[in-house]
C-alpha cells in the first residue's frame, strides 16, 4: 500500500450482521492508514458481533446505528451521512441486506441511507455457501450489478459454519485493494498488460543456482498500478515472496528460458509489454543432474555458460509488437547505458535505475529514456512511482495499440 493513496476520500462503511464483522476492524485500520476518513454505520445485527465502541476507536468518529439519532441536528442521518461520502461500502453485506438493496427497501438507517444516496455503492458479500448459491440471492446480485452497484467478491474457502465454498467475505487486505482500485482513474481501461517481475534462477545442480538480488517489488507495484488503472494484467513472476496484487493473473516461473517461453506464448494478446524482471544473461550449459559434492580429492568444478534469450528484444522484434517498455538496472553511468540499451533493443521507452542501490528497498528513483531524450522522475516509494510510471506509459500509447 502506498502512503495516503486514499487521502481526501470520505467513506461511509456500513456493517450488517455476520461473523465477518471481525474483518472490518482491520479494514477500517487499512482505510484510515491510507488517508481516508471512515464513518461507520451499523445495523442492530452488526452490533451483536462487534461493538460500536470498537469501531469508533478504530475510525476516530462516532458510530451511527439508529435512524432516530438525535446527534444529527435535523434528525436526518440517512440524508446527511451520504451527502459527505465519496462512496458507501457495505461490508460485510448479508443475504438479507442484499435483498433489501435489490428491492429498494428502507427500514433502518443503513438501508435508508443507501436508497437516499447520491454516491457510488460497493457491497462485499459474506454468507454461508448455500445462502450465496440460493437462486434468490443470485437474482438479487444480478439486479444489484444491473443497478450499477459494485459487488466485491465473495471469496471461496472455509466458513465459520464449518462448511467450505463460495460466500466467504474477502479478507480485509483484498477488500482494501478492491476499494483503492475502484477510486483509481481508469487510464488503461480495455488494455491488456503483460509484465515480468523479479529475478530468474539458473540451476547449477538440483540445489544450487545463479540468481540476483531483485525483490520483485517494482514489478509487482507496476502490476498493481496497471490493474488499478483498468488494465487486464498478466504477471509472469520469477521466484519472489510477494503477494499477488488484487485482480492480477499471476504465472510463476524460475529460469530465463521459462520466462521467455511464457512471454512468447502470451504476448500476441498484449497491448503493452513491461519487462521489469532482472533476467539472468547466462545459464550453465549442462546443469548437473545430482548435487555437486565437495570433497578433499575433487578439483573445483568448472562450468560452461551459454547466453539466455533476450526477452525484451524478442518482443520488440515481433511483426506486430505491443508497446514495449524495458527496465535497465545499472551500477553506474546510467544516462549512457540506459539510452544505449533502449536504442539497441529498439523499444520506445526504457526505464533505468541504479539497481544495486535499490534492490529490495521500498523506494526508487528512475530515468525514462526515449528517442526524444531522457526524463528523471523524483524519488518516491515504489507504489507511488509505479502509478506515475503507468501515467507516463499511458500518455505515450499510440491510438492504434488496441488494434491487435
Amino acid at each position: 500500500m502506498a502512503t495516503a493513496e486514499l487521502a481526501g476520500k470520505h467513506l461511509v462503511l456500513g456493517m450488517t450482521g455476520g461473523i465477518a464483522c471481525y474483518k472490518i476492524a482491520e479494514l477500517t485500520r487499512l482505510l484510515t492508514k491510507a488517508g481516508a476518513t471512515v464513518q461507520v454505520v451499523m445495523t442492530e445485527a452488526a452490533t451483536q458481533f462487534i461493538t460500536p465502541v470498537t469501531m469508533q476507536a478504530l475510525s476516530g468518529r462516532p458510530v451511527y446505528t439508529s435512524q432516530w439519532d438525535a446527534r444529527v441536528p435535523n434528525n436526518m442521518a440517512h440524508i446527511d451521512l451520504s451527502r459527505e461520502a465519496d462512496a458507501i461500502v457495505i461490508a460485510p453485506a448479508s443475504t438479507d441486506f442484499l435483498a433489501k438493496l435489490a428491492h429498494g427497501m428502507a427500514d433502518d438507517l443503513l438501508s435508508t441511507l443507501c436508497v437516499a444516496r447520491d454516491c457510488p455503492l460497493l457491497v462485499v458479500p459474506a454468507m454461508n455457501r448455500q445462502m450465496w448459491q440460493n437462486p434468490a440471492t443470485q437474482r438479487n446480485v444480478t439486479q444489484l450489478r444491473a443497478d450499477g452497484i459494485e459487488v466485491l467478491g465473495p471469496d471461496s474457502g472455509p466458513q465459520a459454519c464449518g462448511e467450505v465454498g463460495d460466500g466467504r467475505m474477502l479478507e480485509a487486505a483484498a477488500t482494501y485493494e478492491a476499494i483503492a482500485s475502484f477510486f483509481s482513474p481508469k487510464i488503461l481501461s480495455g488494455r491488456r498488460v503483460l509484465l515480468t517481475a523479479g529475478p530468474t534462477f539458473e540451476p547449477l545442480d538440483p540445489v544450487r543456482g545463479i540468481t540476483n538480488r531483485s525483490s520483485g517489488k517494482m514489478g509487482f507495484a507496476l502490476a498493481r498500478a496497471a490493474q488499478q488503472a483498468g488494465a487486464e494484467v498478466h504477471l509472469i513472476a520469477g521466484p519472489v515472496a510477494l503477494e499477488t496484487p488484487w485482480g492480477v493473473f499471476r504465472q510463476d516461473v524460475q529460469t530465463a528460458q521459462q520466462m521467455h517461453d511464457a512471454v512468447m506464448r502470451s504476448v500476441a494478446d498484449a497491448d503493452i509489454f513491461i519487462g521489469v524482471a532482472a533476467v539472468a544473461d547466462w545459464r550453465v550449459d549442462h546443469a548437473s543432474e545430482h548435487k555437486i559434492k565437495k570433497t578433499a580429492e575433487r578439483a573445483l568444478p568448472t562450468f560452461t555458460f551459454v547466453e539466455n534469450p533476450d526477452i525484451l528484444a524478442a518482443v520488440a522484434k515481433l511483426p506486430h509488437p505491443p508497446f514495449a517498455v524495458g527496465f535497465a538496472a545499472e551500477s553506474g553511468d546510467l544516462e549512457v547505458h540506459g539510452e544505449e540499451k533502449r536504442a539497441r533493443k529498439n523499444v520506445p521507452l526504457l526505464i533505468g535505475n541504479l539497481g544495486p542501490l535499490t534492490f529490495g528497498l521500498d523506494d526508487n528513483e528512475v530515468i525514462l529514456f526515449e528517442a526524444g531524450g531522457a526524463t528523471k522522475l523524483p524519488r518516491a516509494d515504489k507504489q507511488t512511482l509505479a502509478r506515475a510510471l503507468i501515467v507516463e506509459i499511458a500518455r505515450r500509447l499510440p491510438d492504434t495499440s488496441l488494434i491487435r
